[in-house]
């Protein structure tokens, strides 16, 4: 017994180096697992991955440590080792997942450096697909209208900067879509398109939003479009701002939204009954985007959210509205046209949706903002 509170209290002090202080994989803080086959220090969600791939893992606190696995975790050097052999040379674009992603992205993050050795620096054949420019494969996708998906044939140009998809397989007919790779943005959403590897693909077509809902039943193939995408997007980035540096660029290669949730909104009148909608925050273009429902593919109306420098405000709505018999929380939008109103069910969302959107507005403007993109499309 005495031997296991020293090996535990060994343990303990390893974890507490600056390398080991956050997990291996995700970087989440604190991490209470470990891998003696690697020598790593991991959160719990990452060690249940490193389980799956047959990973010898263990609970620092709670497992018992024999003496010789205990010097096999002072030996290995801990995570700043292990980083340096099988992340020495992970592309620039290549998503590295935060401890709030999606599983699907850690598990192939996870994979690719461990099982499958892809960023060990050393020659691969047949080289990583998002690596050579080109890729094409099947996706299932959503129909614009309805919820049934179709498989449907994707080709990705890096030379062409295109991302092409056709309603049959045969891809000498002519594309559903030419999409370019200038406006594109791919993010994960699993738990809003119903499948763990669900992928929401975003471009400007014409004046409006445009949106795919696809997946992959494998988690490897979703992640390789994914990181291809991006490889693509780098390309593109690096062409269109050649003076750019990789920390300008990187996050500008794919991004999340900064909020999405229902809330109901009323007429340019405020008037109007109101109507419950699918709000997206793209803090990106300074967008927010309603829909009528989560997986539509075209916005019914977008505002821009300026910055509070040009006169832009946001603020609760004080008292609280009444609607039918519920009291609702209100968010007020202030643009340089007109006041919007908007209701959320609960306070904690009105909370959530209110920072947000200052965060948007204490943002100053880019070069990019001005222009066509601060229109405001009011529809239903």
């Amino acid at each position: 017994m005495a031997g296991h509170e020293k090996n535990r209290n060994i343990l303990l002090e390893l974890v507490k180096q600056p390398d080991n202080s956050v997990c291996a994989d995700c970087g989440a803080p604190d991490p209470d697992w470990a891998s003696y086959k690697l020598g790593v220090f991991l959160c719990l969600n990452c060690s249940g991955i490193h389980r799956n791939l047959s990973s010898k893992v263990k609970s620092i606190k709670l497992d018992f440590w024999d003496d010789g696995l205990v010097e096999v975790m002072m030996a290995s050097n801990g995570n700043a080792k292990a980083c340096e052999v099988y992340e020495k040379a992970v592309p620039c674009y290549y998503y590295r997942p935060q401890r709030y992603d999606c599983i699907v992205l850690r598990e192939q993050w996870i994979r690719a450096k461990y099982e499958r050795l892809e960023f060990t620096g050393e020659t691969k054949y047949p080289p990583p697909s998002y690596t050579t420019g080109f890729y094409k494969g099947l996706l299932w996708k959503k129909e614009k209208e309805g919820s049934q998906f179709n498989q449907r044939k994707f080709v990705l140009s890096e030379k062409e900067f295109t991302l092409t998809y056709y309603s049959k397989e045969n891809e000498f007919k002519r594309p559903k879509a030419v999409i370019p790779i200038k406006d594109l943005n791919a993010v994960f959403q699993p738990k809003k398109i119903g499948h763990s590897h669900g992928l929401q693909l975003t471009y400007q077509n014409e004046n409006h939003t445009r949106n795919l809902f696809v997946y992959h039943e494998k988690s490897e193939e979703i992640g390789t479009w994914f990181n291809c995408i991006r490889a693509a997007r780098y390309a593109y980035l690096k062409t269109a701002y050649p003076t750019g540096r990789d920390e300008q660029l990187i996050p500008m290669i794919t991004r999340n939204y900064l909020k999405e949730g229902f809330m109901e909104k009323t007429g340019p009148l405020q008037k109007e009954t109101f109507k419950k909608r699918w709000f997206v925050l793209d803090s990106h273009n300074r967008k927010l985007l309603y829909y009528k429902s989560p997986l539509d593919a075209t916005e019914l109306g977008a505002i821009f959210i300026g910055p509070e420098s040009n006169n832009y405000s946001v603020k609760e709505c004080v008292p609280k509205f009444s609607i039918g018999n519920k009291w609702k929380c209100g968010v007020m939008v202030d643009t340089l046209e007109r006041q919007y109103v908007f209701m959320c069910e609960e306070e904690k969302e009105q909370k959530e949706w209110l920072s947000a959107l200052r965060q948007v507005l204490l943002r100053p403007m880019a070069p990019q903002d001005y222009g066509p993109c601060t229109a405001q499309r009011r529809k239903r």
